[in-house]
Order: C-alpha cells, then structure tokens, then sequence
C-alpha cells in the first residue's frame, strides 16, 4: 500500500526523528555524566532548609509548564483558524 502524505510531512517527520535521537544522547551523556559525579563525590550531609517542602517539585514544574505551553499553542490555534474563517469570503473562491 502506497502511503500519501502532504510533501512536507517527510521533512517534518525526518525532523522530528532527528531531534528525537539527539536528545536521547543527550540524555544519555547527561545520565553518564551524572553517574560519574556520583561515584567520585563524597556523601554530603543532609541539609534542613526551610521552608523547601513548600517549593515544587523540579518535575511538577516542567509539566507546568508544557501543560501552560500546550493550552497557549491551542489558543494560538484557534485564533489562527478564525482569522482565516473571518477571512475567507475576501479570497476569490474561498465562499462559505
């Protein structure tokens, strides 16, 4: 079965698997990296700092943040596609 697709999903998908495939080295040299310092660094002794309980979780805000990214991208979105609905009935051809 021959597979269509719009001639830059190739690019796009090329892209993205390329991406994908340098940031797992990088986090792979990352993870090396980390293990290293680990087995070469004295244990440190625990530190009370107050009030820390209270900050947020490194990961908790990544997901924050790309949850806030994705709602904003929506919102882009759906702007973008009303401009062109609003639009359309001034481009020859394009009657709703």
């Amino acid at each position: 079965m021959t597979e269509t697709r719009a001639p830059g999903q190739q690019v796009q998908d090329e892209i993205l698997k390329t991406v994908q495939k340098s940031q797992e080295a990088v986090v792979d040299a990352i993870r090396s990296w980390a293990d290293t310092v680990q087995s070469i660094t004295p244990k440190l002794p625990a530190v009370n700092v107050p009030f820390a309980d209270k900050l947020p979780k490194p990961e908790d805000v990544v997901a924050n943040a790309y949850d806030f990214a994705q709602q904003l991208l929506a919102s882009q979105r759906k702007f973008a596609e009303d401009v062109l609905k609003a639009t359309a009935p001034l481009i020859p051809g394009q009657a709703n």
